[in-house]
């Protein structure tokens, strides 16, 4: 049974299964690779080869490996708390400064200066010890009695909703624990992280691959923290801050009572949104609304359009997409293409003029981008009057660039933005960003003839144009308008998966269609047929009553 394994630019043959971790012990003393990917498939490094394949070693500077290094990370700080403080449970939550927040639950436990340097000490040792993480298989009855015995009653809830027999159990020393996710060999790979108090619990800090496998500055948003937090109080309220609690509901609720449940807090939003703008229309002159790809920005727009109008205010929408450049006047980015994303692609003086003019109560004629012909054409004439702001929505609107010669006391700016609190288990958040993903693989499929994979392959440089532009201007937004809706994963999952199952194995995407069903498969399913036509849901499946406005 011969076969070549080609490697670090070399071609090693074999006779024998061979484990990636045996090829590069020698080669990699300072434990650097964390996993690697075997023909385009993600693989720990204790992953047996047996055939001809080509194994490429990835690191901290890799975000499919940051995936695999931050789980194992959470892992060994569980076990540090569970060894210190053997009778308390915590929380894991994506957080600001791309950290994970660890929420002390029940008790009165608090955290302090030291529980810090007590459990800092045991990560430490724990990883100084370099002890293997050893993957085993249990069925689900294994599993529960495994659960009962650790006083995992959040992982013993989703079990009844995995859909195979089997299921994976890491143990470390006396310690066991899973994190839906590849793990390190041993614990000595986890040499960096960042362990510091944040009230009312603590906050982990982790390499991130866009900082070239190092920790970025910690940086505090209280807007986003008090938006985060906010989410998950409500989740707690009505049940739905875990999977198994979300499937819990709409089977105990059903799909009726469930959707509309969660579509009433958007209306409660846009409700309170509209009250602060009419306190304050004789200032307001610009709405300006941003945020990530796939938050429902448009649909957002609209129905506060709608919103405002019920209270005698008649704004008028403008697009930023009517202001772009010709592509040969865009900036380029790092590959030599037009960076359409940067706000230079912009025409930012015409912009600011027409606004100021608008404002000053001239009449002009907007401009209208025509995609096909890549120009801008004569478009809409218009007046502004009395009580009639004007909406401007793209992923530069809150940018003061963009309007620099309006008074900041006359813009009102919205960040908006899927803010969930969704965890697997207590260990096992969700990720925000994946929740958008999804979101955005669907429409991009049902809207623009776009299959998964070419979703997934714009996606890092979209991500790139959000961290540079978009989540800067966050903290200086005046409301924060969290779109996420708790159904609507049980609702995408039957428009998502036969998309992400579609993916060939030897793609370049499949590792991260896989991490994306991993969490998918989790969700009962949920008919669409009563999401309301003018649901933010609706954008990116179909159905908008707002899709030809």
């Amino acid at each position: 049974m011969q076969f070549t394994v080609r490697i670090n630019n070399k071609e090693i043959t074999l006779n024998k299964k061979t484990a990636i971790l045996d090829l590069i012990r020698d080669e990699d003393p300072n434990k650097e690779a964390v996993a690697a990917r075997v023909n385009n498939r993600v693989r720990e490094l204790t992953y047996e080869l047996s055939r001809d394949c080509e194994v490429n070693l990835l690191t901290v500077r890799d975000p499919d490996a940051i995936k695999v290094y931050e789980a194992s990370l959470r892992y060994v700080v569980a076990m540090a708390f569970a060894r210190c403080y053997p009778d308390l449970r915590l929380r894991f939550a994506y957080n600001v400064s791309r950290s994970i927040s660890i929420n002390l639950l029940g008790g009165k436990a608090i955290a302090t200066t030291a529980m810090l340097l007590k459990v800092t000490h045991e990560i430490d040792r724990i990883i100084a010890d370099d002890i293997p993480l050893i993957r085993g298989k249990v069925t689900l009855k294994e599993a529960e009695k495994i659960y009962d015995e650790c006083h995992f009653e959040d992982k013993k809830a989703i079990l009844e909703y995995r859909p195979e027999n089997l299921c994976h159990i890491y143990t470390c020393a006396e310690y066991k624990n899973y994190m839906y996710s590849h793990m390190v060999p041993s614990t000595g790979y986890l040499h960096d992280y960042k362990l510091r108090l944040y009230a009312p619990g603590f906050m982990l800090q982790y390499p991130r691959a866009e900082f070239g496998g190092k920790i970025p500055p910690f940086q505090d948003d209280p807007t986003f923290n008090r938006t985060l937090k906010e989410s998950h109080d409500w989740a707690k309220i009505i049940g739905s801050d875990t999977i198994a609690g979300i499937n819990n509901e709409i089977k105990s609720r059903g799909d009726i009572e469930f959707i509309n449940l969660c579509e009433a807090r958007h209306n409660r939003m846009l409700c309170e949104l509209g009250q602060l703008i009419e306190d304050d229309i004789d200032d307001i002159s610009l709405i300006c609304v941003a945020g990530p790809s796939s938050s429902g920005k448009t649909t957002f727009a609209n129905r506060l359009r709608i919103e405002l109008l019920s209270r005698g205010i008649r704004p008028i929408r403008i697009s930023l997409d009517d202001y772009y450049l010709p592509k040969s006047q865009a900036p380029l980015d790092e590959n030599g293409k037009p960076d359409l994303e940067h706000i230079e692609a912009l025409d930012i003086g015409l912009f600011n003029q027409n606004m100021l003019d608008l404002i000053n109560g001239e009449t002009i004629t907007l401009p209208r981008f025509d995609f096909q012909t890549g120009k801008r054409v004569p478009g809409r004439t218009i007046h502004v009057g009395k009580n009639e702001p004007i909406i401007i929505e793209g992923i530069h609107a809150l940018n003061d660039r963009m309007t620099i010669d309006i008074p900041k006391s006359a813009k009102f700016k919205i960040f908006i933005a899927p803010q969930a609190q969704i965890n697997l288990d207590d260990h096992n958040p969700a990720s925000l960003t994946d929740l958008r993903l999804i979101r955005r693989i669907v429409r991009d499929f049902k809207f623009r003839n776009a299959s998964a994979e070419e979703t997934l392959s714009m996606w890092p440089s979209v991500r790139a144009g959000e961290f540079r532009w978009i989540y800067a201007c966050q903290e200086g937004s005046d409301y924060v308008y969290n779109s996420a809706l708790s159904y609507e994963l049980p609702v995408m999952k039957k428009y998502a998966m036969p998309l992400l199952r579609a993916i060939d194995d030897e793609s370049p995407y499949f590792p991260v269609a896989q991490r994306l069903i991993r969490m998918l498969k989790y969700f009962i399913d949920m008919d669409d047929q009563w999401v309301p036509s003018n649901s933010l849901m609706r954008e990116f499946i179909g159905g908008s009553c707002y899709a030809d406005v």
